[in-house]
């Protein structure tokens, strides 16, 4: 029932009863035929017989398709999807031997190809053949060639990006995820280059002329979207993993070294994923590819078999790559791998689901992160970080359910955002906190079981979950949390009978721009615990209570942070509470701060108990948390940019705060430092340096110039802040000193970096000069635009009016599927109404109405920020004077 539960959603929008419209909903009875698509469902695809010639140097090639077909009604017509194709000798055999030609038109609005044929077809077996040729492009959207330096010049590479719509741009195809079928590939490319796939290779042959063809085996059932194709110098690198699958890592020649780190991580995440969904990896061989540039759209990418990843999530350099480079190799790998499950061997229907994809990668890599590598979170904040990160977003007007209807495919291009993996990840987590870690797993292995090789929705992975844990009105919980958006609000008070403490729990909503809205509702399961007593559960419908034992010790809600609500204590609790806050685990500690922080940002807590909290942390206290009062102070120096006065004297408050830990740390890094103190000892220069404290100043400049003849001046773990900083704070003398870094530099990965530091500096004249460079060739076609969104972190109205004064230059630098939230990104970090203004009426001429949302996201949070700061400031102005500032 996919359509007709979307319209019972689209009432309860309406009447603020997402509740009802949930219950409506009768798990895994959606039919196939109500799964939205574009294309006529007269005919379905079940095999493709791809056979494909690139011209590199053309930017253009040639193809040959022979697409084995069921016609389930009859027609005269098939329509496939297509963008910018021509079309040759096209046909259709039937079973029975018969050939019918086809004419061909072409529909580019509708990115529609129909082929028509002279009478109807009866239902039934048939072929179509077509020659086809296409383009290249140099944006991550269908077949595009990437540049990158070596040492003897210029080398080109070609790649394919297909997910959501653009598998299209390669093959004629039916470019949904409900269409699954098997591929047949085989390439023509240049003698002596590599070309890798989904499956390994079958047969290569030379053929004259200085090509190869390269024929792989036949993928198992799957989307178009997961396709892929690469070609280059390419060097590979491989290990055996579980039953004899083939783990691979490729890069450019020279460069494959670099990735021995995400070889033996993806052996190992293999292995953890074998053994969670219980079902084994199911293709021979895994590769993950390497290559240079970026994307303004995505970093890493699930092809089966074949994940395509960008150098700089997938390489490690010894003499530059820090410990959080490290982290980060490992968490793509993580989220990608996770996806050969949660994706590719079981796909959503329509992107109305793809959180089916994303919210499970993103749990699935925090999950296994924190199990094969404890270490990197010591402390455990991981949940507080996860339960909060989207709730920022989806406290605003503009925000959406979990699951949504989309019905164009640049709907579904705007999907991947923060509410789709972040709040996805962080209700999976609650979930399974919910109904238990057994119980969860053997939910999903039975899902994972039920549906591979084919497509779900969200429902039928919740009648798996209801089977695991029965009794615990679990399908009303996650329709609560998935069919409606916005983030509950728990206001915690209690009082003292009988020597217990009595807990009151009530629901409200929690809004950063909606002050007084009715709340939506929830049954929410929350947790709660008097000191250090025993843990109590409760599901609050409404309201709850909960009895405590004793009446002494403070009482903390939400134990250990899975849970996806903020919590409003009473008055005297959050005194107690802040009264014993050193006795806290770390992980609750953050996630007190958290919620104090948000809710005092919209007026439902003081300023001063968010900024007395973070003031009586302890030299001692775990990093994390001092990450936390770096972070407060950072917020207030933000608001106060435009009171040149005033915020001088508090960045000497802040500064003094601040430098004693810093002290304490010191510039280098010590063999007993955890991996918390290291990121914060980078994160502290980078504050302190942001205040504009002389000393570090100094000393970042003194060992940037000295980097020049000692490298050990610069070492991996503070290269990147040390080298931010210089940028940050560049003249005219030392932009010329890093432009001249970036044209020498030998390193795709590096010369992306110094690209970047360009567009960072706080001086106009430079920032402009980062622009007009972004329009010529110089830094590469795909470092132009992350350029431009470089330069409007410090200057969001100079980077936008650039931006759209030369729009069709800056088009051709950014994912066709990403423009519609580009160009309203640049003006995201402007606080003046005028911007929000421009975006409005950009967004009005250039970008579909069905598409404006991330605008509309964009206005919204301008708005409300200037909003919010002047009802923020009174009290942090008495807070400021407090403290003699």
């Amino acid at each position: 029932m996919r359509r007709l539960l979307t319209s019972a959603i689209a009432l309860a929008l309406a009447s603020g009863s997402f509740a009802a419209a949930a219950e409506q909903a009768t798990p895994g009875s959606i039919p196939q035929e109500l799964t939205t698509s574009q294309l006529p469902r007269t005919v379905r695809p079940s095999h493709y017989a791809i056979e494909v010639t690139p011209h590199a140097q053309a930017m253009s090639f040639d193809g040959k398709l022979k697409v084995d077909v069921d016609v389930l009604q009859s027609t005269d017509r098939i329509v496939l999807q297509a963008i910018d194709m021509t079309f040759a000798n096209s046909t259709l055999t039937s079973a029975a031997g018969t050939v019918l030609p086809a004419s061909v038109s072409v529909d580019a609005g509708a990115q529609t190809a129909t082929f028509v044929f002279d009478k109807a077809l009866a239902p039934g077996k048939y072929v179509l053949s077509t020659g086809y040729t296409g383009k290249i492009g140099t944006q991550a959207n269908g077949l595009f060639a990437l540049d990158y330096p070596t040492e003897s010049g210029k080398q080109r590479a070609l790649y394919t990006q297909f997910e959501n719509s653009d598998a299209r741009r390669f093959i004629p195809s039916w470019d949904e995820p409900n269409y699954k079928a098997t591929f047949d590939l085989a390439v023509n490319a240049p003698a002596g280059q590599m070309v890798v796939s989904n499956m390994p290779a079958k047969d290569i042959r030379d053929i004259g002329g200085g090509l190869q063809r390269v024929t792989f085996a036949t993928t198992p059932k799957m989307s178009t979207y997961l396709l892929f194709l690469g070609v280059g110098e390419f060097d590979r690198a491989t290990l055996k993993a579980d039953d004899g699958v083939e783990v691979g890592v490729i890069a450019a020649k020279g460069k494959v070294a670099q990735a021995q780190f995400a070889l033996e991580a993806s052996r190992d995440i293999l292995r953890e994923y074998n053994d969670y969904f219980g079902v084994r990896y199911p293709l021979p061989k895994l590769d993950n590819i390497a290559a240079p540039g970026r994307s303004q759209f995505f970093s890493a990418m699930e092809n089966w078999g074949a994940i395509f990843t960008f150098e700089y999530s997938l390489l490690l350099d010894p003499a530059t790559s820090s410990n959080n480079d490290k982290q980060g190799v490992f968490t793509t790998a993580a989220h990608e791998i996770a996806h050969q499950w949660f994706g590719d061997l079981v796909t959503m229907r329509w992107w109305d689901d793809l959180w089916l994809n994303e919210g499970f990668a993103t749990w699935m890599e925090g999950r296994t992160t924190r199990k094969l590598h404890p270490e990197w979170d010591a402390n455990g904040v991981d949940a507080a970080f996860t339960s909060r990160g989207a709730m920022g977003g989806d406290g605003y007007a503009t925000t959406h359910p979990i699951v949504q209807h989309l019905t164009t495919v640049e709907q579904a291009s705007q999907a991947f955002d923060g509410i789709t993996y972040g709040k996805g990840s962080a209700v999976i987590s609650m979930l399974e906190d919910y109904v238990g870690e057994s119980a969860w797993r053997n939910g999903v292995r039975s899902y994972i079981k039920r549906h591979a090789y084919g497509n779900a929705v969200t429902d039928e992975l919740w009648e798996e979950m209801e089977k695991a844990a029965p009794g615990k009105q679990f399908l009303q919980v996650a329709h609560d949390f998935t069919l409606q958006p916005g983030v509950p609000l728990i206001k915690a008070s209690s009082v003292c009978t009988g020597g217990n403490t009595v807990l009151s729990l009530v629901q409200d909503e929690y809004t950063v721009d909606r002050p007084g809205k009715t709340p939506l509702r929830w049954r929410v399961p929350v947790s709660a615990r008097a000191g250090q007593g025993a843990i109590v559960r409760t599901l609050v419908d409404g309201k709850a209570s909960l009895t405590l034992p004793g009446c002494d010790a403070p009482v903390l809600v939400n134990v250990g942070q899975k849970g996806y609500y903020r919590t409003l204590y009473a008055p005297v609790q959050f005194k107690a509470l802040s009264a014993g806050f050193a006795k806290l685990p770390v992980v609750d500690q953050m996630g007190v701060m958290l919620d104090a922080s948000a809710l005092s940002a919209v007026g439902l807590q003081p300023e001063s108990d968010t900024l007395d909290l973070a003031m009586q942390v302890p030299l001692s206290a775990a990093p994390e948390l001092w990450q936390m009062v770096a972070g407060s102070l950072g917020g207030i120096d933000d608001m106060l940019k435009e009171d040149v006065k005033r915020q001088a004297a508090f960045r000497t408050f802040a500064i003094a705060k601040l430098s004693p830990k810093f002290e304490q740390l010191g510039w280098s890094n010590r063999k007993e430092d955890s991996v918390a103190t290291r990121q914060l000892r980078a994160s502290m220069i980078s504050m302190l340096g942001s205040l504009g404290d002389a000393k570090v100043l100094a000393e970042a400049t003194r060992r940037f110039d000295a980097s020049a003849s000692d490298p050990g001046a610069l070492p991996p773990d503070l290269r990147r802040t040390v080298l931010g900083m210089v940028a940050r704070n560049a003249d005219a003398a030392t932009w010329d000193r890093l432009h001249a870094m970036a044209k020498a530099e030998k390193s795709a990965m590096l010369r992306d970096q110094y690209y970047g530091l360009l567009s960072r500096a706080k001086d106009a004249m430079l920032a402009q000069r980062a622009l007009d460079m972004a329009l010529t060739d110089e830094p590469g076609a795909t470092n132009s635009a992350g350029m431009i969104a470089g330069v409007s972190w410090e200057h969001p109205e100079l980077a936008f009016d650039f931006a759209v004064a030369h729009r069709e230059q800056v088009d051709k630098l950014v994912d066709s599927t990403s423009r519609a939230r580009y160009y309203p990104g640049l003006g995201s970090s402007s606080n003046k109404l005028a911007m929000a203004d421009k975006i409005t009426a950009f967004s009005s001429q250039y970008i579909a109405a069905t598409s404006r949302r991330d605008a509309e996201r964009v206005v919204n949070g301008i708005q409300t920020r200037v909003k919010l700061r002047a009802q923020r400031m009174p009290q942090i102005d008495a807070w400021l004077k407090q403290h003699g500032i």
